[in-house]
């Protein structure tokens, strides 16, 4: 099983800390700060651990923000700083925190600080106090970002001000108003990076939950002259409403809201499964309809919870176009493997198709306890700590 990141934020980090600030700032009181940093360290979480760093950080760099973020941005250039791996940019967790906890007096310090540490870690976290306590400035300081240089720096514009960012706080006012977001999008719509444009397709995807109709109205008018990058955009923007069968994110699709088929040799096997094993599911779609029709077809397992109340989960799995009389076989799998983002439970497993937002049942399978009680180790991890996705049908992501 994978380390957990929070296992990322310890005494060795806390002492590589040191040394980068110690290079920039000779007077940095290293002992003090290691000590302080350290102390409980192993019994927090994730969140936790960056919280308690960054809380040692401000009581050891200089109580002036403008000088503590001078020295913060100098001790980049250290070689304590410099990679260690494949999450060595969480090493720069704490430096934002401070500034997020630190810096809402102190605008055009913070402002400074988050656009050099975004292009090593990034910002999008510590960048919504500041559009919570002073939205009119910061959202003016965002749209001179989106023309950066820095792709990291255009990415922040995007990806700080999602609406509902996993892990983060909500911005409520854009829950309600979207507009100034939308309007920082549109200058983004076109970035030549696709780190960039994804950040905007699942920024308008946080939208779409709440305006479905007004993202499906931006969607149609940027599909119209658009290339490859923007209709990418526009087709990862609309995977909510479509895995919902909303009828005008299916017609940017071509794909009718109404499907003329029926499912032929549904199956579901095997009829029982242990957890930590797999069933799968198979079909063919025929066509009923007298043209073709472009089909959007995804899975929807009904999973029992602890309390044996239902929650579905949708999953991609094809776009098709099936011709009059045309046939389809669609085939899938269902892992019950536990990881850190779903666990799952013994009970009735219902799995329907979902096409063009249209329900048709498939079957169902009879999840059962493995061999001892146990399911895999994974399920018992913290679920603060992140991890991959469970497992979804064949071709498909959740």
């Amino acid at each position: 099983m994978a380390e957990p990141l929070k296992n990322f934020f310890d005494e060795r980090l806390v002492r590589r800390i040191a040394a980068s600030i110690q290079a920039a700032w000779p007077d940095f009181p290293a002992r003090s700060f290691i000590a302080e940093a350290r102390a409980g360290l192993d019994d927090k979480e994730l969140k936790a651990r960056g919280h308690h760093i960054a809380a040692a950080l401000g009581r050891a760099l200089p109580d002036d923000f403008e000088r503590a973020v001078d020295i913060l941005l100098r001790s980049l250039a250290t070689p304590a700083s410099r990679d260690e791996g494949a999450m060595s940019s969480f090493f720069y967790l704490p430096h934002l925190t401070f500034v997020a906890e630190r810096g809402l007096d102190h605008f055009e310090a913070s402002m400074r600080a988050q656009h050099a540490l975004t292009q090593v870690f990034t910002a999008e976290f510590s960048i919504r106090p500041f559009l919570l306590r002073d939205p009119v400035r910061t959202l003016a300081r965002l749209r001179t970002w989106a023309t950066d240089p820095s792709t990291h720096v255009r990415r922040l514009v995007s990806e700080g001000t999602r609406p509902r960012l996993p892990w983060a706080e909500r911005l409520p006012a854009f829950i309600e108003d979207p507009t100034p977001v939308l309007e920082l999008l549109e200058l983004l719509k076109d970035d030549p990076e696709a780190y960039v444009r994804n950040s905007v397709a699942n920024n308008l995807n946080d939208i779409a939950k709440d305006h479905p109709d007004r993202v499906v109205a931006l969607c149609r008018r940027w599909m119209e002259g658009a290339g490859p990058g923007r209709t990418w955009i526009v087709q990862h923007a609309l995977r909510w409403l479509v895995k919902r069968g909303h009828p005008g994110a299916l017609a940017l699709f071509g794909a009718s809201a109404a499907p003329e088929i029926v499912l032929e040799c549904a199956s579901v096997t095997p009829p029982k499964v242990s957890l930590g094993e797999e069933a799968r599911f198979s079909c063919e779609l025929v066509s009923r309809a007298r043209s073709a029709q472009k089909l959007v077809v995804d899975a929807v397992i009904h999973y029992p919870g602890a309390t044996g109340k239902s929650r579905p989960k949708v999953f991609k799995l094809r776009k098709i176009e099936l011709l009059p009389s045309g046939r389809e076989r669609i085939e899938g799998r269902v892992k019950l493997v536990d990881l850190t983002t779903r666990r799952h439970y013994p009970g009735e497993h219902r799995i329907e198709l979902r096409i063009n937002g249209v329900d048709f049942s498939l079957g169902q399978f009879l999840a059962i306890a493995s061999r001892g009680g146990e399911t895999s180790p994974s399920a018992r991890a913290k679920p603060e700590d992140r991890g991959n996705k469970a497992a979804s049908p064949r071709r498909s992501r959740t």
